[in-house]
Parts: C-alpha cells; sequence; structure tokens
C-alpha cells in the first residue's frame, strides 16, 4: 500500500535513510515515518571527522540525535556545552610552519560550541549553537533556532530570524517563502506576485499572523514572538544574509535591520 508513494519520492529501495548538518523538523519525521520510514539523525562536526552520534533503529527517539558512535564519548559541561572525547577527534588546528593548535583540553574533551542534554538513556538532542542562545533580559535562556523552526512551519514563512538577547520579549523578522508565497497568492485570485508587493497584501499578513498564533501556541510565554515584520523582498548569499550554504548570518542580520528591531520594541513598550 506504502510502496507506491514511495516509489513516487525515490525512495522505494531505501535501506537507511540518515540526517544531519542540521535539525529535521519534526513533521518531516512524522510525514516519512507514516511511509514506513525511520530517518536516523545524526551529529558530529568537522573536528570529529564526520559523525560522533547517531540513531539506531534499536535506540531510536525522535528529536535526538541518539548515542555516541562506537569508542566515543558525549557529555554536557556545567554551562549545557556538548563535550566529545575519542578517536574520531581530530588532533588539533595545522597552523603557519607545521604546528598543530590543539583543540581539546587536558583530558581529552573537544568543546563542540553546540548546547545539549542528555535523556535518561544517554541519547543526546542538540538544543542549539552557543553563541546564538538568547538570553532575555529577565535571564530566560532560549534557543532560537526551535523558535524559528516552529514559525518557517508555515508555508509562506521562508525565513525566520528571531531577535531578544538582553531584551524583554522575542520579536521577529519574516522573509516570504519565494515560491510559495506567490503561488499561494496566485491561488487565492491576487494579482501580486512580488515579494514587495506580497509584504503588504492584506490576505497574505493575515496567513502569515495566523502562522505566528500557531507557532506562539506550541511556545512557553518567554519563547513567544510578541512582535515582527514581514520583509518585502529575499535574502540570499549574494546580498549578505545567508551563508553560501543557506544558513542565516545572524549577527549581519541584526546590525542590517537594526532599525526595523529598534521599531518593534518602541511599538511594544
Amino acid at each position: 500500500m506504502l510502496r507506491p508513494l514511495r516509489e513516487r519520492i525515490g525512495l522505494a529501495e531505501a535501506v537507511r535513510l540518515g540526517s544531519g548538518a542540521a535539525p529535521i523538523p519534526a513533521e518531516v519525521l512524522e510525514f516519512f515515518g507514516g511511509l514506513g520510514m525511520t530517518i536516523m539523525e545524526v551529529w558530529g562536526l568537522s573536528e570529529t571527522t564526520g559523525a560522533a552520534t547517531s540513531t539506531f533503529t534499536d535506540h531510536y527517539r525522535a528529536g535526538t540525535v541518539g548515542l555516541p558512535m562506537p569508542g566515543m564519548e558525549v557529555r554536557p559541561a556545567d554551562d549545557g556545552e556538548v563535550l566529545v572525547r575519542g578517536p574520531l577527534v581530530f588532533l588539533g588546528y595545522l597552523q603557519p610552519g607545521g604546528r598543530i593548535q590543539p583543540a581539546v583540553d587536558a583530558d581529552g574533551w573537544l568543546a563542540t560550541g553546540d548546547i545539549g542534554s542528555l535523556d535518561e538513556d544517554g541519547l543526546l538532542r542538540i538544543i542549539d549553537r552557543k553563541k546564538e542562545m538568547i538570553i532575555t533580559s529577565s535571564g530566560k535562556n532560549i534557543a532560537p533556532s526551535a523558535v524559528e523552526s516552529l514559525l518557517r512551519a508555515h508555508p509562506l514563512i521562508g525565513y525566520a530570524v528571531v531577535v531578544g538577547d538582553r531584551r524583554p520579549y522575542l520579536t521577529a523578522l519574516l522573509m516570504l517563502d519565494e515560491e510559495a508565497a506567490p503561488a499561494w497568492a496566485a491561488a487565492q485570485g491576487l494579482t501580486a506576485v512580488e515579494l514587495k508587493e506580497l509584504a503588504a497584501e492584506p490576505r497574505v499578513l493575515a496567513e502569515v499572523a495566523a502562522g505566528v498564533e500557531r507557532a506562539n501556541a506550541a511556545l512557553s510565554r518567554p519563547e513567544q514572538v510578541k512582535a515582527y515584520r514581514v520583509l518585502d523582498h529575499a535574502w540570499s548569499p549574494a546580498s549578505g544574509e545567508l551563508t553560501p550554504s543557506l544558513k542565516l548570518r545572524r549577527r549581519v542580520i541584526e546590525r542590517r535591520y537594526a532599525e526595523v528591531i529598534e521599531e518593534l520594541y518602541a511599538k511594544g513598550s
């Protein structure tokens, strides 16, 4: 019954499915799970020369990146940063003249820059990059990527950047999806097709507002987005807001849109 569906997406003969490099949305895991296909998540970095952890069929839990690979050890530091040790960790960074700058501490632990936690079964859950964690003015630690993922669950929202470090609450900059937004508008009988027009279209803004409301409903009060701005243009590596691999350049965005961000907080003050 499910094979025709798997054939249509080109995965009828797939034996193992894996995902890495970035968190995979829960709804994607659920979709493939509904097709009888379990996606194993792996986690690692260049300094671990590949995967340091992986989920396995007998130790699978959605939202985690699994157990350490054979011979590897993983533990969170006191501040939540994930530390890893083992034979896969590289020697260090090659410096001019052939000198190697060690990347591990005296006990062999590598600080990965990721914030995470271990559950009762030792499965690792990655929360966010340490340098990207938001600490609000009330001292609440918030992982922006988790909030942004919920915002992007709405098909009209292509990118979302959550702001709130040392602020009383979160705000967000939203970019419309360059393909989904015009297609949605056309299906609604709207004549606007350019992002500049769509960002000012009341029906588009109402749909985005509904998406933000749904995201907020799944978040705790400190994690909820209190104000946002729908931008009327696209981000790209060429314009500087995205990396070549299409990841957010948060600091660039925050500097570039500093005035917009201040306006969002001024309205709520």
